[in-house]
């Protein structure tokens, strides 16, 4: 839980700074910055997804994953989650504001919660109490969230709270955990998640296209109980 505490605090940190000095980077400097991440995100998304073992697999976890992203309506919850916490504390009331509260808060969430060192990094912490992947993680994310803030404003300072739980939560199942994960379990997770990775890039960073990432969240789990599956018919 350390490691989930320094991320959380990372974030926070970051995010005040950006919104603090955020107006006096120009506009266009600011875009460059997150299109130049984007891109990063996009890299390391591909990076990632070419562990894979087997790209059925992959393919199969985002097919299963989105219908049940979709028919639990993951996105509109943390879009929902969003719109209070902006109805809550947000001073801008127009509905440009709003949506970029709630972007920023989508966008931020989703790319902190996505990716190896999150899962990895908060097993690892809540197995051995090592969280030296998790600080690995929190520079990042505190870099990421001063870039995001200045930019995409408040929502991204919000977006520890699910990270804090998300982590966390991984972390205080960590035992259980590490008796059922495997090797290709972990792959295949991880190349899932790299895909997740590179539409987060597409859709909130460099806004080519909009894509439901948030629904596609349960392809994280349903990768390794694909692999589980294919192993008992081998």
């Amino acid at each position: 839980m350390i490691g989930t505490l320094i991320n959380t605090a990372a974030i926070l940190i970051g995010g005040t700074v950006g919104l603090l000095f955020g107006s006096r980077i120009p506009e266009r400097v600011q875009s460059t910055v997150i299109a130049g991440m984007g891109l990063f995100v996009f890299a390391v998304g591909v990076q990632m997804f070419l562990k894979t073992q087997n790209y059925l697999i992959v393919l199969g976890a985002l097919v299963f994953g989105a219908l049940l992203g979709e028919w639990w309506r993951i996105e509109d919850g943390l879009h929902n989650i969003g719109a209070f916490l902006e109805r809550r504390f947000a001073r801008d009331d127009s509905e440009e504001g709003s949506d970029r509260f709630i972007r920023g808060f989508l966008t931020a969430s989703l790319l902190f919660c996505i990716g190896p060192l999150a899962i990895l990094g908060s097993i690892q912490d809540g197995l051995t109490g090592d969280f030296s992947l998790i600080a690995v993680k929190s520079v990042i994310d505190g870099f990421a969230s001063i870039a995001f803030a200045s930019t995409l404003g408040l929502g991204v300072l919000f977006s520890a709270l699910p990270i804090f739980i998300y982590q966390g939560a991984i972390s205080l199942l960590a035992v259980q955990l590490s008796s059922v994960v495997t090797d290709p379990m972990m792959a295949e997770m991880t190349a899932t998640g790299g895909v997740l990775l590179m539409g987060v890039a597409l859709s909130g960073m460099l806004e080519i296209k909009k894509i439901r990432v948030g629904n596609f969240l349960p392809a994280l789990a349903v990768a390794p109980l694909i692999v589980w599956i294919v192993s008992l018919f081998k």
